[in-house]
């Protein structure tokens, strides 16, 4: 007996009680023509999702306990029989070509680690909190540099052996969905591996958005997590969401809501308050003209007051950890620890 020649390639596919959008995710993964192995990992789920991939033709592989997707992922990659590993979220529909493109990315750009890419513009959810958030996402990830300084494991491949080399994501320190893929990127720059952040390479999100979960999900399982890893020393990267211009717009954002508080005892505040709006108008212009050019003037008008929302608890979660990790400092040290010369 000879053994199966293993495929180049390893789509790994976490899903938690997502059956309704993993229809739509496998069928546009799985091509029988491909010599690609799509495997789903089935974290505990209770509404079928592992009956409903493996009647597609997914390869299931059923965790016992509910672990979080970078736990799921890990055991995806152990039993993965490709050479590069290629992660895509349960909700997520890859645009046609997908597979192939990251494969031949990663063949043709030896220097290159890992890819990852974008959704795309045009959000399966209706609603505007749904249409606001990923079209947002895709802005951003669209205008990010292509030498990448992180990682997003919605749309992200890796090569294995790097993948193994870094011991996967970090499934102790994320047992929910976090910010465990940009974990895995801090750590890829810092031992000196390159990231690409493929433009062209998207998906079309099929996550409906609520602003309740929306609030939840970007101070709890995104800010939060994230003001820890910048505390601990890591890397301020210069891209993305952490770009200078954005760093600046939450502080102008705060500013304003700051000034606007105190105008009943300063009437003056008011007019700073509006200048410093403007001023995050000017320096987000592209996006809000994006914005309007998807939905129209009353679409961008209430998402810009979203997006103002959006820096506000930002800035205001990174000063509020930022406290925290200090006030620890002073209680270890002890108030009447001499400071070091």
């Amino acid at each position: 007996m000879t053994a199966e020649p293993s495929p180049s390639l390893s789509v790994i596919v976490p899903v938690f009680n997502g059956r309704m959008a993993l229809e739509r995710c496998l069928a546009a993964l799985i091509d029988p023509s491909l010599p690609f192995e799509v495997i789903v990992v089935d974290d505990a789920s209770n509404d079928g999702s592992g009956a409903v991939a493996a009647r597609i033709g997914a390869r299931v592989l059923t965790l016992a306990a509910n672990a979080g997707p970078a736990a799921a992922r890990n055991h995806g990659a152990r039993h993965a029989r490709g050479d590069i590993l290629f992660f895509v979220d349960a909700d997520v529909v890859v645009a046609p070509g997908a597979l192939e493109r990251v494969a031949t990315v990663l063949a043709t750009r030896p220097e290159v680690a890992a890819v990852f890419g974008s959704y795309d513009a045009h959000p399966a959810a209706g609603g505007l909190v749904s249409r606001y958030k990923n079209l947002l996402h895709h802005f951003v990830h669209q205008q990010g540099a292509a030498e990448g300084a992180t990682f997003w494991a919605g749309c992200g491949a890796i090569r294995r052996a790097v993948f193994e080399a870094m011991r996967g994501f970090d499934q102790e320190r994320f047992r929910h969905p976090s910010i465990e893929d940009i974990e895995l990127g801090y750590r890829l720059r810092r031992a000196g591996h390159r990231i690409l952040l493929d433009r062209a390479l998207q998906g079309t999100h099929l996550k409906r958005w609520t602003l309740r979960e929306l609030l939840w999900t970007d101070i709890v399982r995104r800010a939060m997590p994230w003001s820890r890893l910048i505390l601990e020393g890591r890397e301020l990267v210069d891209d993305l969401n952490l770009r200078r211009d954005q760093r600046l717009s939450a502080a102008l954002v705060g500013l304003a809501v700051l000034c606007l508080a105190l105008a009943p005892l300063r009437p003056w505040l008011l007019a700073v308050s509006v200048g410093a709006l403007l001023g995050v108008g000017v320096l987000n212009r592209r996006l809000y003209r994006f914005l309007a050019q998807q939905g129209g003037p009353a679409f961008a008008a209430i998402s810009v007051l979203l997006h103002w929302l959006y820096y506000l608890y930002s800035g205001g979660t990174y000063l509020a950890m930022w406290a925290s990790v200090r006030s620890r400092a002073v209680g270890r040290g002890g108030r009447t620890a001499p400071r070091s010369r």
